[in-house]
């Protein structure tokens, strides 16, 4: 993964950034010597969303294979949350 210095991103903008993503995927923007942030370009991010969403499916997929949910009208939902948290 590519480091930007904080410093080089505020000399050189979006330049800095540009640069650092021509050779991979994704970078991360150092503060004082220590990974704070990691850029990455939109359609990056949007397969990485999208990875996400999927994994979530599969895991809600599973869940319903295994029996594992509650089926109820959304009065009784909302009273059920209500005493979770009383």
């Amino acid at each position: 993964m590519s480091t930007i210095a904080a410093t080089d991103l505020k000399i050189h903008g979006v330049k800095a950034i540009e640069a650092a993503l021509s050779e991979r995927a994704e970078a991360v923007i150092s503060v004082r010597g220590r990974g704070r942030y990691v850029v990455v370009d939109a359609d990056h991010y949007n397969y990485l969303r999208e990875c996400e969403l999927d994994a979530a499916l599969a895991a809600s997929r599973a869940d319903m294979d295994a029996g594992s949910f509650v089926k109820e009208t959304a009065a009784d939902h909302l009273r059920r949350l209500v005493e979770k948290l009383s």
